[in-house]
Protein backbone atom coordinates (compact mmCIF):
# COMPACT_ATOMS: atom_id res chain seq x y z
CA UNK A 1 0.00 0.00 0.00
CA UNK A 2 0.97 3.57 -0.28
CA UNK A 3 2.74 5.99 2.42
CA UNK A 4 1.29 8.97 3.61
CA UNK A 5 2.99 11.32 5.72
CA UNK A 6 0.43 12.57 8.40
CA UNK A 7 0.12 15.90 11.07
CA UNK A 8 -2.61 16.17 13.54
CA UNK A 9 -3.57 16.91 17.25
CA UNK A 10 -4.63 14.16 19.83
CA UNK A 11 -7.13 14.45 21.83
CA UNK A 12 -5.05 16.63 24.28
CA UNK A 13 -4.16 19.26 21.22
CA UNK A 14 -0.49 17.85 21.27
CA UNK A 15 0.95 17.92 17.83
CA UNK A 16 1.15 13.90 16.68
CA UNK A 17 3.12 12.89 13.05
CA UNK A 18 4.44 9.99 11.70
CA UNK A 19 3.73 7.90 8.47
CA UNK A 20 0.83 5.32 7.83
CA UNK A 21 -0.08 2.54 5.29
CA UNK A 22 -3.28 3.29 3.50
CA UNK A 23 -5.21 2.85 0.38
CA UNK A 24 -5.68 6.49 -0.16
CA UNK A 25 -5.29 9.51 2.02
CA UNK A 26 -9.06 8.92 3.21
CA UNK A 27 -8.42 5.03 4.59
CA UNK A 28 -5.34 7.44 6.52
CA UNK A 29 -7.30 9.69 8.15
CA UNK A 30 -10.25 7.08 9.08
CA UNK A 31 -7.15 5.36 10.56
CA UNK A 32 -6.26 8.48 12.69
CA UNK A 33 -9.81 9.05 13.63
CA UNK A 34 -9.77 5.86 14.66
CA UNK A 35 -6.68 6.09 17.19
CA UNK A 36 -8.07 9.64 18.68
CA UNK A 37 -6.04 12.03 16.66
CA UNK A 38 -7.68 14.78 14.42
CA UNK A 39 -5.91 15.09 11.10
CA UNK A 40 -4.81 18.40 10.23
CA UNK A 41 -2.41 17.33 6.85
CA UNK A 42 -1.77 14.13 4.87
CA UNK A 43 0.50 13.98 2.65
CA UNK A 44 1.67 11.06 -0.09
CA UNK A 45 5.40 10.14 0.86
CA UNK A 46 7.71 7.07 0.53
CA UNK A 47 7.87 4.00 2.65
CA UNK A 48 12.01 5.04 3.02
CA UNK A 49 11.80 8.34 3.63
CA UNK A 50 12.74 10.46 6.83
CA UNK A 51 15.88 11.20 8.76
CA UNK A 52 18.31 8.63 9.84
CA UNK A 53 17.29 8.61 13.61
CA UNK A 54 13.55 7.68 12.48
CA UNK A 55 15.40 4.89 9.44
CA UNK A 56 17.53 3.43 12.79
CA UNK A 57 13.83 3.30 14.53
CA UNK A 58 12.37 1.32 11.19
CA UNK A 59 15.20 -0.88 10.71
CA UNK A 60 15.29 -1.92 14.49
CA UNK A 61 11.62 -2.27 15.01
CA UNK A 62 12.07 -4.64 11.76
CA UNK A 63 13.12 -7.31 14.24
CA UNK A 64 9.84 -7.69 15.98
CA UNK A 65 7.77 -10.77 14.62
CA UNK A 66 4.26 -11.93 14.93
CA UNK A 67 4.68 -13.80 17.74
CA UNK A 68 6.15 -10.91 19.87
CA UNK A 69 3.00 -9.18 19.43
CA UNK A 70 0.98 -12.04 20.60
CA UNK A 71 2.26 -12.94 23.64
CA UNK A 72 2.51 -9.14 24.26
CA UNK A 73 -1.70 -9.15 23.77
CA UNK A 74 -2.12 -11.98 26.11
CA UNK A 75 0.19 -11.13 28.63
CA UNK A 76 -1.55 -7.88 28.79
CA UNK A 77 -4.54 -9.29 29.74
CA UNK A 78 -3.27 -11.10 32.39
CA UNK A 79 -1.67 -8.46 33.68
CA UNK A 80 -4.20 -6.13 33.86
CA UNK A 81 -7.48 -8.55 34.61
CA UNK A 82 -5.49 -9.28 37.85
CA UNK A 83 -5.39 -5.35 38.52
CA UNK A 84 -2.05 -5.13 37.47
CA UNK A 85 -1.66 -1.26 36.19
CA UNK A 86 -0.59 -0.32 33.09
CA UNK A 87 2.83 0.89 33.75
CA UNK A 88 3.43 -1.76 36.08
CA UNK A 89 2.23 -4.19 33.31
CA UNK A 90 4.54 -2.81 31.11
CA UNK A 91 7.39 -2.32 33.26
CA UNK A 92 7.31 -6.13 33.90
CA UNK A 93 6.71 -7.03 30.16
CA UNK A 94 10.10 -5.39 29.25
CA UNK A 95 11.89 -6.63 31.69
CA UNK A 96 10.65 -10.05 30.84
CA UNK A 97 10.93 -9.77 26.73
CA UNK A 98 13.66 -11.38 24.95
CA UNK A 99 13.46 -9.63 21.88
CA UNK A 100 15.60 -6.69 22.52
CA UNK A 101 14.22 -4.74 20.06
CA UNK A 102 10.54 -5.25 21.14
CA UNK A 103 11.49 -4.61 24.67
CA UNK A 104 13.23 -1.21 23.30
CA UNK A 105 9.56 -0.35 21.67
CA UNK A 106 7.93 -1.08 25.61
CA UNK A 107 10.20 1.49 26.61
CA UNK A 108 9.03 3.86 24.43
CA UNK A 109 5.10 3.11 25.26
CA UNK A 110 6.28 3.39 28.78
CA UNK A 111 8.04 7.10 28.32
CA UNK A 112 5.26 8.05 26.26
CA UNK A 113 2.73 7.16 29.14
CA UNK A 114 4.51 8.99 31.20
CA UNK A 115 4.42 12.16 29.12
CA UNK A 116 0.49 11.89 29.71
CA UNK A 117 -0.44 10.21 26.55
CA UNK A 118 -2.77 7.33 25.79
CA UNK A 119 -1.81 4.25 25.31
CA UNK A 120 -3.70 3.54 21.54
CA UNK A 121 -1.81 6.95 21.15
CA UNK A 122 1.72 5.47 21.99
CA UNK A 123 0.97 2.64 20.30
CA UNK A 124 0.16 4.49 17.07
CA UNK A 125 4.17 5.69 17.27
CA UNK A 126 5.16 2.46 16.55
CA UNK A 127 2.98 1.51 13.20
CA UNK A 128 5.28 -1.24 11.77
CA UNK A 129 4.38 -3.10 15.22
CA UNK A 130 1.29 -1.92 15.82
CA UNK A 131 -1.22 -1.82 12.48
CA UNK A 132 -3.92 0.52 12.49
CA UNK A 133 -6.43 -1.88 13.46
CA UNK A 134 -4.85 -3.03 16.43
CA UNK A 135 -4.60 0.80 17.84
CA UNK A 136 -8.39 1.39 17.15
CA UNK A 137 -9.22 -1.62 19.30
CA UNK A 138 -7.28 -0.54 21.71
CA UNK A 139 -8.54 3.10 22.17
CA UNK A 140 -12.40 1.34 21.81
CA UNK A 141 -10.65 -0.52 24.82
CA UNK A 142 -10.20 2.72 26.74
CA UNK A 143 -13.14 4.52 26.00
CA UNK A 144 -15.41 1.39 26.89
CA UNK A 145 -13.21 0.65 29.94
CA UNK A 146 -12.77 -2.91 28.56
CA UNK A 147 -9.23 -3.05 27.72
CA UNK A 148 -8.31 -6.12 29.00
CA UNK A 149 -11.13 -7.71 27.14
CA UNK A 150 -9.58 -6.35 23.97
CA UNK A 151 -6.77 -7.28 24.44
CA UNK A 152 -8.01 -11.14 24.85
CA UNK A 153 -9.67 -10.52 21.53
CA UNK A 154 -6.41 -9.49 20.14
CA UNK A 155 -4.44 -12.22 21.16
CA UNK A 156 -7.26 -14.59 19.72
CA UNK A 157 -7.48 -12.79 16.47
CA UNK A 158 -3.88 -12.67 16.04
CA UNK A 159 -3.92 -16.01 16.79
CA UNK A 160 -5.90 -16.69 14.38
CA UNK A 161 -3.62 -14.76 11.80
CA UNK A 162 -0.90 -16.79 12.68
CA UNK A 163 -2.20 -20.02 12.17
CA UNK A 164 -3.67 -19.15 8.68
CA UNK A 165 0.00 -17.89 7.61
CA UNK A 166 1.48 -21.07 8.74
CA UNK A 167 -1.36 -23.13 6.86
CA UNK A 168 -0.32 -21.16 3.88
CA UNK A 169 2.86 -21.43 4.25
CA UNK A 170 3.10 -25.45 4.98
CA UNK A 171 1.40 -25.57 1.93
CA UNK A 172 3.47 -24.32 -0.53
CA UNK A 173 6.78 -25.07 0.42
CA UNK A 174 6.66 -28.62 -1.16
CA UNK A 175 6.40 -27.18 -4.72
CA UNK A 176 8.76 -24.26 -4.03
CA UNK A 177 11.46 -27.42 -3.00
CA UNK A 178 10.15 -29.16 -6.26
CA UNK A 179 10.56 -26.34 -8.32
CA UNK A 180 13.76 -25.05 -6.89
CA UNK A 181 15.23 -28.77 -6.87
CA UNK A 182 14.41 -28.81 -10.90
CA UNK A 183 15.73 -25.14 -11.53
CA UNK A 184 19.45 -26.48 -9.20
CA UNK A 185 19.21 -30.18 -11.79
CA UNK A 186 18.85 -27.92 -15.10
CA UNK A 187 21.61 -25.16 -14.05
CA UNK A 188 24.26 -28.39 -13.13
CA UNK A 189 23.22 -30.52 -16.29
CA UNK A 190 23.80 -27.87 -18.24
CA UNK A 191 26.62 -26.29 -16.80
CA UNK A 192 28.85 -29.88 -16.46
CA UNK A 193 26.96 -32.36 -18.19
CA UNK A 194 26.00 -31.46 -21.03
CA UNK A 195 29.36 -30.13 -21.97
CA UNK A 196 30.91 -33.85 -21.37
CA UNK A 197 28.45 -35.21 -23.48
CA UNK A 198 29.45 -32.67 -26.49
CA UNK A 199 32.90 -33.48 -26.60
CA UNK A 200 31.69 -37.35 -27.01
CA UNK A 201 29.65 -35.88 -29.79
CA UNK A 202 32.35 -34.05 -31.93
CA UNK A 203 34.61 -37.49 -32.04
CA UNK A 204 30.94 -38.70 -33.61
CA UNK A 205 31.04 -36.37 -36.60
CA UNK A 206 27.86 -37.15 -37.51
CA UNK A 207 25.00 -35.01 -38.18
CA UNK A 208 23.36 -34.68 -34.61
CA UNK A 209 19.41 -34.28 -33.78
CA UNK A 210 17.75 -31.12 -33.30
CA UNK A 211 16.95 -31.23 -30.13
CA UNK A 212 20.27 -32.44 -28.93
CA UNK A 213 21.76 -29.06 -31.02
CA UNK A 214 19.30 -27.52 -29.16
CA UNK A 215 20.99 -28.43 -25.36
CA UNK A 216 24.54 -27.97 -26.81
CA UNK A 217 23.68 -24.60 -27.93
CA UNK A 218 21.80 -23.82 -25.15
CA UNK A 219 24.62 -25.42 -22.54
CA UNK A 220 27.11 -23.17 -24.82
CA UNK A 221 25.34 -19.80 -23.87
CA UNK A 222 24.77 -20.59 -20.36
CA UNK A 223 28.48 -21.80 -19.71
CA UNK A 224 29.58 -18.42 -21.42
CA UNK A 225 27.23 -15.86 -20.43
CA UNK A 226 26.31 -17.48 -16.87
CA UNK A 227 27.45 -14.48 -15.14
CA UNK A 228 25.68 -12.30 -17.98
CA UNK A 229 22.48 -14.46 -16.75
CA UNK A 230 22.80 -13.71 -12.77
CA UNK A 231 23.34 -10.02 -13.45
CA UNK A 232 19.83 -10.20 -15.23
CA UNK A 233 17.80 -12.02 -13.41
CA UNK A 234 18.79 -10.22 -10.11
CA UNK A 235 17.54 -6.72 -12.51
CA UNK A 236 14.40 -8.59 -12.80
CA UNK A 237 13.83 -9.70 -9.69
CA UNK A 238 14.62 -5.94 -8.33
CA UNK A 239 12.92 -4.20 -10.73
CA UNK A 240 9.68 -6.65 -9.87
CA UNK A 241 10.10 -5.54 -6.47
CA UNK A 242 10.27 -1.95 -7.05
CA UNK A 243 7.18 -2.12 -9.46
CA UNK A 244 5.47 -3.99 -6.65
CA UNK A 245 6.28 -1.31 -3.96
CA UNK A 246 4.39 0.80 -6.16
CA UNK A 247 0.95 1.86 -5.24
CA UNK A 248 -0.42 0.54 -8.99
CA UNK A 249 2.24 -2.79 -9.47
CA UNK A 250 1.23 -3.48 -5.99
CA UNK A 251 -2.63 -3.31 -6.82
CA UNK A 252 -1.88 -5.71 -10.23
CA UNK A 253 -0.23 -7.95 -8.66
CA UNK A 254 -2.33 -8.59 -5.64
CA UNK A 255 -5.32 -8.78 -8.13
CA UNK A 256 -3.44 -11.15 -10.48
CA UNK A 257 -2.67 -13.20 -7.28
CA UNK A 258 -6.17 -13.97 -7.04
CA UNK A 259 -6.80 -15.24 -10.70
CA UNK A 260 -3.82 -18.16 -9.93
CA UNK A 261 -4.88 -21.59 -10.99
CA UNK A 262 -5.50 -23.21 -7.76
CA UNK A 263 -3.94 -20.98 -5.19
CA UNK A 264 -5.84 -17.74 -6.23
CA UNK A 265 -9.32 -19.10 -4.79
CA UNK A 266 -6.99 -19.80 -1.91
CA UNK A 267 -5.82 -16.61 -1.57
CA UNK A 268 -9.13 -15.18 -2.23
CA UNK A 269 -10.45 -16.76 0.65
CA UNK A 270 -7.79 -16.59 3.30
CA UNK A 271 -8.25 -12.99 3.03
CA UNK A 272 -11.62 -12.88 3.48
CA UNK A 273 -11.56 -15.12 6.12
CA UNK A 274 -9.36 -12.55 7.98
CA UNK A 275 -11.33 -9.31 6.91
CA UNK A 276 -14.42 -11.30 8.44
CA UNK A 277 -12.83 -12.21 11.63
CA UNK A 278 -11.59 -8.10 12.07
CA UNK A 279 -15.04 -7.10 10.90
CA UNK A 280 -16.54 -9.19 13.54
CA UNK A 281 -13.85 -8.14 16.46
CA UNK A 282 -14.33 -4.39 15.43
CA UNK A 283 -18.39 -4.62 15.39
CA UNK A 284 -18.29 -6.70 18.65
CA UNK A 285 -16.14 -3.80 20.37
CA UNK A 286 -18.45 -1.03 19.71
CA UNK A 287 -16.83 0.10 16.92
CA UNK A 288 -19.27 2.08 14.21
CA UNK A 289 -19.52 -0.05 10.82
CA UNK A 290 -17.98 2.85 9.14
CA UNK A 291 -15.21 2.96 10.92
CA UNK A 292 -14.81 -0.85 11.56
CA UNK A 293 -14.78 -1.26 7.71
CA UNK A 294 -12.07 1.42 7.31
CA UNK A 295 -9.84 -0.28 9.87
CA UNK A 296 -10.29 -3.47 8.65
CA UNK A 297 -9.69 -2.94 5.00
CA UNK A 298 -5.96 -2.35 6.03
CA UNK A 299 -5.69 -5.81 7.75
CA UNK A 300 -6.26 -8.04 4.65
CA UNK A 301 -2.42 -7.19 3.88
CA UNK A 302 -4.31 -6.94 -0.01
CA UNK A 303 -4.71 -3.94 -2.03
CA UNK A 304 -7.01 -5.25 -4.23
CA UNK A 305 -9.33 -6.30 -1.56
CA UNK A 306 -9.06 -3.31 0.22
CA UNK A 307 -10.15 -1.34 -2.39
CA UNK A 308 -13.33 -3.43 -2.43
CA UNK A 309 -14.04 -3.05 1.62
CA UNK A 310 -13.38 0.92 0.81
CA UNK A 311 -16.02 0.91 -1.60
CA UNK A 312 -18.37 -1.09 0.79
CA UNK A 313 -17.70 1.94 3.35
CA UNK A 314 -18.29 4.66 0.93
CA UNK A 315 -21.50 3.00 0.05
CA UNK A 316 -22.78 2.51 4.09
CA UNK A 317 -21.88 6.34 4.64
CA UNK A 318 -24.07 6.94 1.69
CA UNK A 319 -26.87 5.17 3.44
CA UNK A 320 -26.51 1.33 1.81
CA UNK A 321 -27.17 -1.48 3.87
CA UNK A 322 -24.04 -3.92 4.51
CA UNK A 323 -25.31 -6.10 2.50
CA UNK A 324 -25.97 -3.83 -0.47
CA UNK A 325 -22.39 -3.05 -0.49
CA UNK A 326 -20.84 -6.30 -0.06
CA UNK A 327 -23.00 -7.98 -3.46
CA UNK A 328 -21.59 -4.34 -5.31
CA UNK A 329 -18.09 -5.83 -4.23
CA UNK A 330 -18.80 -9.09 -6.12
CA UNK A 331 -16.08 -11.15 -4.05
CA UNK A 332 -18.48 -12.88 -1.68
CA UNK A 333 -20.30 -16.24 -2.36
CA UNK A 334 -24.39 -16.16 -2.58
CA UNK A 335 -24.12 -18.07 1.21
CA UNK A 336 -21.69 -15.72 2.48
CA UNK A 337 -24.52 -12.70 1.34
CA UNK A 338 -27.27 -14.55 2.74
CA UNK A 339 -25.77 -14.93 6.14
CA UNK A 340 -24.71 -10.95 6.01
CA UNK A 341 -28.38 -10.34 5.51
CA UNK A 342 -29.49 -12.71 8.41
CA UNK A 343 -27.05 -10.81 10.57
CA UNK A 344 -28.36 -7.17 9.71
CA UNK A 345 -31.48 -8.06 10.34
CA UNK A 346 -31.23 -9.89 13.41
CA UNK A 347 -28.91 -7.39 14.88
CA UNK A 348 -26.13 -10.18 15.22
CA UNK A 349 -23.77 -9.20 12.29
CA UNK A 350 -20.86 -9.47 14.39
CA UNK A 351 -22.02 -13.49 15.32
CA UNK A 352 -22.81 -13.99 12.00
CA UNK A 353 -19.13 -13.14 10.44
CA UNK A 354 -17.24 -14.67 12.36
CA UNK A 355 -19.23 -18.05 11.43
CA UNK A 356 -18.22 -16.27 7.85
CA UNK A 357 -14.38 -16.39 9.16
CA UNK A 358 -15.02 -19.81 10.41
CA UNK A 359 -16.45 -20.72 7.38
CA UNK A 360 -14.12 -19.60 4.98
CA UNK A 361 -10.99 -20.81 7.35
CA UNK A 362 -12.47 -24.55 7.08
CA UNK A 363 -12.36 -24.03 3.41
CA UNK A 364 -8.81 -23.03 3.30
CA UNK A 365 -7.54 -25.95 5.19
CA UNK A 366 -9.23 -28.39 3.14
CA UNK A 367 -8.11 -26.57 0.24
CA UNK A 368 -4.85 -26.42 1.76
CA UNK A 369 -5.09 -30.18 2.03
CA UNK A 370 -5.93 -31.24 -1.28
CA UNK A 371 -3.47 -28.52 -2.84
CA UNK A 372 -0.48 -31.00 -2.71
CA UNK A 373 -2.66 -33.68 -4.31
CA UNK A 374 -3.68 -31.09 -7.33
CA UNK A 375 0.01 -29.44 -7.77
CA UNK A 376 1.56 -32.95 -8.05
CA UNK A 377 0.47 -34.33 -11.14
CA UNK A 378 1.84 -30.55 -12.59
CA UNK A 379 4.97 -30.83 -11.25
CA UNK A 380 5.17 -34.79 -12.10
CA UNK A 381 4.51 -33.66 -15.95
CA UNK A 382 6.84 -30.73 -15.84
CA UNK A 383 9.73 -33.18 -14.32
CA UNK A 384 8.74 -36.13 -16.96
CA UNK A 385 8.68 -33.41 -19.74
CA UNK A 386 12.13 -32.50 -18.52
CA UNK A 387 13.21 -35.65 -17.59
CA UNK A 388 12.27 -36.78 -21.42
CA UNK A 389 13.79 -33.56 -23.09
CA UNK A 390 17.11 -34.78 -21.88
CA UNK A 391 17.35 -38.25 -22.14
CA UNK A 392 16.45 -37.38 -26.16
CA UNK A 393 18.87 -34.84 -26.58
CA UNK A 394 21.66 -36.93 -24.55
CA UNK A 395 20.84 -40.71 -25.93
CA UNK A 396 19.57 -39.91 -29.16
CA UNK A 397 22.69 -39.57 -30.93
CA UNK A 398 24.28 -42.37 -29.32
CA UNK A 399 21.23 -44.62 -30.55
CA UNK A 400 21.36 -43.57 -33.95
CA UNK A 401 25.17 -44.00 -34.13
CA UNK A 402 24.47 -47.67 -32.76
CA UNK A 403 21.86 -48.33 -35.20
CA UNK A 404 24.31 -47.01 -37.76
CA UNK A 405 26.94 -49.12 -36.43
CA UNK A 406 24.78 -52.48 -36.39
CA UNK A 407 23.36 -52.20 -39.80
CA UNK A 408 26.72 -52.23 -41.64
CA UNK A 409 27.21 -55.05 -39.95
Amino acid sequence: MPHFAYKGRDRGGRLVEGVLEGADSGAVAGQLSGTGVTPIEITPTRAASGSSPALFGRLREQGIGHTEVLLFCRHMYTLLKSGVPIMGALKGLQGSAENKAFSAVIQGLRENLDSGHELSVCLARHPRVFDPFFVSMVRVGEVTGTLEEIFLRLFNHLEFEKFMRDQVKSAVRYPTFVVGTMALAIVIINIFVIPAFAKVYQGFKAELPAITKGLIGFSNFTVAYWPAMLVAIAAVVFAFRLYVNSSAGRLAWDEFKMKVPVAGPIVLKATLARFARSFALAIRSGVPAVQALTITASTVDNVHVARKIESMREGVERGDSVLRTAVATSIFTPIVLQMVAVGEETGALDDLMSEIADMYQREVEYDLKSLASQIEPILVVCLGVLVLILALGVFLPIWDLGTAALGKK
